[in-house]
C-alpha cells in the first residue's frame, strides 16, 4: 500500500486500518502538490517584482520608459573641493618592481643631522625606494662576414667559401626583419615614418625600397601558414567574424589612391586570422571568410 510518512515506523504503520492508511497517504500527496505550487507561485512572485522594480537607473531600459510618477535620482551635492588629488594626499605612483627586475641599487645617506648638524652614520633597515625606468642606449650590432677564396696548391684551382645556412643572404637579419614587417602591420607606419623611426631609435638607415622588399619576403614566408590558418578556421563548427574599416597604404601598388580599406576577422578557439582589403563587398566577404560563412554577408 506504500511506504509509511516520514516519522512512522513500519510496524506501527502496519496496525492501521487499511482506509486510514490509503487517507494518509492521499493527503501526504496532495500536499506535495501544494508544496510544488507554492513554490512555483513564489518564483514568479519573485520575477515580476523584479520586473516591476526595474528603472533607467538599475537597468538598461532608457529613462523614457520609467513612466509618470517616477523620480529622477537626485544629484549629489558637491563637496566644494577641486578636482584631483587633494593638498596633503601622498599620491599614487607606478608600483615598485620587485628586486630580482632592479638592474642597480644607488644608496644615499644623509650626511648631517638636519636640525643640529651632527655628523651621521649607519643603514636605514627600511629605507624609502625610488625606481625610475629607462631605456639603454640602442646600438645596432653589425657582423661582417668574410668569405676567404684560397688557391688550391695543387691544381691551383681557386675555392671561396659560402655563407653559413644561419646567417641571411640579405643585409639586415631576421629581427630587424621582423620589426619592419611589425611596423608595417600591427601599428601600422608608412615606409617613411619606418624610416624615420629606425634611423632616430636605432641607428638603422633603410632605404624605402629596402623595407618593401623586406616586406615582401615577409609575406612570402607567412604565405603557407596564412593559407593553412584560413582552412583550419572555416572548418570549424563555431566562427566569430566581424570587420571594420582600417587604414590601407600603397605597399604592393594596388591602392595608389590612399583609399581607406577594411578589415575582416575570423576568430575560433585555437586560430584568430585578419585579412585586409579595399572593400567590404560579398566577394572580398567571401575571399576571407569562404562562401559559406558570406552567403548572410
Amino acid at each position: 500500500m506504500g511506504a509509511p510518512p516520514a516519522g512512522i515506523s513500519e510496524a506501527d504503520w502496519l496496525t492501521w486500518p487499511a482506509g486510514a492508511r490509503t487517507f494518509i497517504l492521499a493527503q501526504q500527496e496532495e500536499i506535495e502538490q501544494l508544496r510544488a505550487q507554492l513554490t512555483a507561485l513564489s518564483t514568479e512572485l519573485a520575477n515580476l517584482r523584479e520586473r516591476i522594480g526595474r528603472s533607467s537607473r538599475n537597468s538598461s531600459k532608457p529613462p523614457s520608459s520609467d513612466g509618470p510618477g517616477f523620480k529622477p535620482p537626485e544629484r549629489l551635492k558637491g563637496s566644494g573641493r577641486k578636482r584631483g588629488g587633494q593638498p596633503g594626499h601622498p599620491g599614487s605612483g607606478p608600483e615598485l618592481l620587485p628586486m630580482e627586475r632592479v638592474d642597480e641599487v644607488v644608496e644615499h645617506h644623509p650626511d648631517a643631522c638636519r636640525r643640529c648638524g651632527t655628523l651621521l652614520q649607519g643603514e636605514d633597515p627600511a629605507p624609502l625606494r625610488h625606481q625610475v625606468i629607462e631605456i639603454p642606449p640602442i646600438t645596432p650590432v653589425v657582423i661582417e662576414q668574410r668569405l676567404h677564396r684560397l688557391v688550391c696548391p695543387c691544381c691551383s684551382t681557386s675555392t671561396c667559401a659560402t655563407l653559413p645556412a644561419d646567417v641571411e643572404a640579405t643585409s639586415y637579419g631576421p629581427k630587424l626583419s621582423a620589426l619592419v614587417g611589425l611596423l608595417g602591420s600591427a601599428f601600422p607606419l608608412s615606409f617613411s615614418k619606418t624610416q624615420v623611426l629606425l634611423d632616430q631609435l636605432l641607428g638603422v638607415e633603410i632605404s624605402c625600397g629596402t623595407i618593401a622588399t623586406i616586406r615582401r619576403g615577409l609575406s612570402a614566408a607567412l604565405e603557407q601558414p596564412m593559407n593553412q590558418a584560413i582552412a583550419f578556421a572555416r572548418q570549424q563548427p563555431v566562427v566569430y567574424v566581424d570587420e571594420t574599416g582600417a587604414p590601407t597604404g600603397n605597399a604592393d601598388g594596388g591602392n595608389p589612391d590612399g583609399k581607406r580599406g577594411w578589415q575582416c576577422v575570423m576568430v575560433t578557439a585555437m586560430v584568430t586570422v585578419f585579412m585586409q582589403g579595399l572593400s567590404r563587398s560579398t566577394a572580398a566577404a567571401i575571399e576571407c571568410w569562404g562562401s559559406l560563412l558570406a552567403a548572410s554577408w
